[in-house]
């Protein structure tokens, strides 16, 4: 699911786990969502629970509906998923504001949840008297959480960062290939993982880029930093930043060296670049190693690796919530099911079966969390690799236009990469449009 989410989401495909072993094969799932509410009841009590999201949640591959219909035997839930977040989202607003047609659940990004919680809070349920928050991130809950105390999403997901790569790539450049030594030459952070790219661009092997997209970089160095594009007061500061300014410098050295293929991620021509083996690394939020296993395939099985993320800031680069609408007929079912959904033992349940990191920090002591290992990516230990990262990603600031911002920064970075557009002016053409969509 989740098959591109721009900016502050991630490409969600499924990533399949055994107990211990994650297996690198992935589910591209599409879907559309009815027009109207489909919540209904039977004169025997049995009634239809609707969940609206997009791109993968996860949980009907791990088959947690079914589940729940086996403990709940009245109760039957009906997934209603759109394929591209971003169809998803205008959707959910419309229903919002004309109070029609919305699910017993449904699922809102990160990149949007500012925007829900200062402007349609009180048409959610407050799940704080039905889940306990500390059971979450401290900073994972507090992103669904209104200035009122009110909390009206569950947290599923998050995408702590790492850096996937080719080891064999790295070995025929004269780079460690050891993922505690590929750790080390990046330590200083992204800078260093730039020193690394010029290195390995003197003996790269013939069509070979070390990075795929500076857009994905930039995202990741911004995510690092508490203050990305608003302040606490709700104020826009994207134009002075210093992380933006630091991600997109970093990003126009990228292309100017030409580091970077300049393609945009989860489109066919990245796909295609991943399946020729073409690109040496590529920055890794939890979901992107299902997306890297799906498109390169069978041939780089075990000659790709996971290695921590440069420097010592951890950053977070995607995640979703649950949400249940007042207006549904089935409030309090609902939102058993939702605290059900996002409990330790169900979001382990779908990081083993699509590698959808928990939120919850109960299921990382859980052994399908803790133990988890990915065998195509040379059984990289990502349960402790993404646990500790998700314990130090920082308290961001979110703003309502998050998403956008991010969208229309990436595409001009992506100019830079492909069409050669001067840094000054993809700035330009960047701030004027975020300016006419934030007002």
């Amino acid at each position: 699911m989740r098959i591109t989410r721009t900016g502050g989401g991630r490409g969600r495909h499924a990533a399949v786990l055994t107990t211990t072993v994650l297996t690198a094969s992935a589910l591209l799932l599409t879907g559309c969502s009815d027009d109207g509410s489909s919540n209904t009841s039977d004169s025997n009590g049995n009634i239809t629970l609707t969940v609206a999201d997009y791109g993968q949640f996860g949980y009907k591959e791990a088959g947690l509906f079914a589940k729940y219909h086996e403990l709940h035997p009245k109760i039957t839930v009906k997934e209603e998923t759109t394929a591209n977040e971003q169809d998803y989202y205008p959707k959910l607003l419309q229903q919002l504001n004309t109070g029609s047609g919305l699910a017993d659940v449904t699922g809102i990004e990160v990149g949007r949840v500012k925007e829900v919680v200062d402007t349609q809070a009180a048409k959610f349920a407050d799940l704080s008297k039905s889940i306990n928050v500390d059971d979450w991130l401290s900073w994972k809950e507090k992103q669904a959480t209104a200035k009122d105390g009110t909390v009206i999403g569950a947290g599923t997901d998050i995408g702590p960062m790492s850096l996937c790569y080719r080891r064999d790539l790295f070995d025929k450049a004269g780079l460690p290939s050891d993922r505690e030594a590929v750790a080390k030459a990046i330590t200083g952070g992204w800078e260093d993982y730039l020193k690394l790219g010029e290195q390995y661009k003197k003996k790269a092997p013939s069509g070979t880029y070390f990075m795929d997209s500076a857009s994905a970089m930039y995202n990741a160095v911004v995510s690092s930093n508490a203050k990305q594009y608003y302040d606490a007061d709700g104020k826009a500061i994207y134009k002075d930043s210093p992380a933006v300014q630091q991600g997109w410098n970093l990003a126009a050295e990228a292309a100017s060296k030409k580091l970077t293929k300049g393609l945009a991620q989860f489109q066919p021509p990245w796909q295609a670049a991943l399946r020729k083996g073409t690109i040496a690394t590529v920055v890794c939020p939890a979901w992107m190693a299902a997306q890297i296993s799906t498109y390169s395939g069978d041939s780089y099985k075990g000659k790709w690796d996971i290695a921590r993320a440069p420097g010592t800031t951890a950053a977070n680069w995607g995640g979703s919530f649950l949400a249940v609408p007042k207006s549904g007929k089935h409030v309090k079912e609902a939102t058993d099911l939702v605290k059900w959904l996002t409990s330790p033992e169900q979001q382990a349940a779908v990081f083993k079966a699509v590698g959808i990191f928990p939120s919850n920090k109960g299921a990382y002591e859980l052994a399908d969390v803790k133990n988890a290992k990915l065998p195509y990516f040379n059984n990289a230990p990502i349960g402790q690799i993404y646990a500790d990262e998700a314990a130090a990603i920082p308290e961001a600031v979110l703003g309502p236009k998050d998403a956008a911002i991010k969208d229309t920064i990436s595409t001009q970075i992506n100019n830079m990469e492909q069409r050669g557009t001067k840094p000054d002016k993809a700035w330009d053409a960047a701030t004027e449009t975020i300016d006419k969509a934030i007002g």
